[in-house]
């Protein structure tokens, strides 16, 4: 029987091994093509693959079925999961509209919100404010209701006045500021990085700590130039990829 063909990693030795072994294999796993046999190597092969030891393989493997991504069965070997999947992409095409379609189809718990002194990695975003409204929202799965990433908004003051509590669990931001608040939006701004999961994200996500999550920043703009609203999002790096689609014209 031919067996799954991972993906190869350069280890880091100032991270535990079979971490990145781990999270190699279950990026390799979520990413396989439909075709692809769900049948794993031996313990034995996959460390000689990843070159480290069994016991550091074995570690890895027992991390990924704990997930529930892969099964292990005595004298029959490791197997994916069938139902392994990576969500849907999120693409970041430029547009309100996209941008509004991207964070649709969710389900949404707002977890606070008040008023704040501006943080200090805003204050370029907002140098005419001392103060900021603040949402904290965590977001799932609508058909599972596995959360999916945890949304914190920086809002003006004089936009969250009209801002209905209920209006932020059935439309995401950018939408309740376009055709509920009125605002004129003329763009809007993204950068995604990646990061290790710190203990809130770790906890609000259901993921071990310093797993790799997906940090995206939104910045939007008004038609007179100033931010009305700065989206710090993290997204669960097992369930989301990034597509930016550029304009050739």
């Amino acid at each position: 029987m031919t067996s799954f063909a991972p993906d190869s990693i350069v280890l880091n030795r100032k991270l535990p091994l079979w971490y990145q072994v781990s999270q190699s294999l279950r990026a390799s796993i979520l990413g396989r093509s439909p075709q692809d046999p769900l049948r794993l190597p031996t313990e034995e092969q996959l460390a000689g693959h990843y070159g480290v030891s069994v016991l550091t393989m074995r570690q890895a493997l027992k991390e990924l079925e704990d997930e529930g991504l892969i099964t292990r069965h005595r004298r029959r070997g490791t197997f994916i999961e069938p139902s392994a999947r990576r969500g849907a992409p999120v693409r970041l095409l430029g547009s309100v509209d996209a941008i509004v379609a991207q964070q649709s189809g969710m389900t949404t718990e707002l977890l606070d919100h008040g008023k704040s002194p501006v943080p200090g990695e805003l204050a370029d975003y907002f140098p005419d404010l001392d103060e900021v409204a603040t949402y904290h929202r965590l977001r799932g799965d609508e058909k599972t209701g596995e959360p999916t990433n945890h949304a914190r908004n920086y809002v003006r003051p004089e936009l969250a006045g009209r801002i209905d509590r209920d209006d932020l669990l059935r439309r995401p931001m950018t939408k309740v500021l376009r055709d509920v608040v009125g605002a004129d939006i003329s763009r809007i701004t993204d950068t995604v990085e990646a990061r290790l999961a710190d203990p809130e994200t770790a906890r609000l996500l259901r993921v071990p700590l310093l797993s790799p999550i997906l940090h995206y920043t939104g910045v939007t703009y008004g038609g007179d130039g100033r931010v009305l609203d700065v989206a710090l999002i993290h997204y669960r790096g097992d369930r989301f990829s990034f597509t930016v689609t550029l304009d050739a014209t």
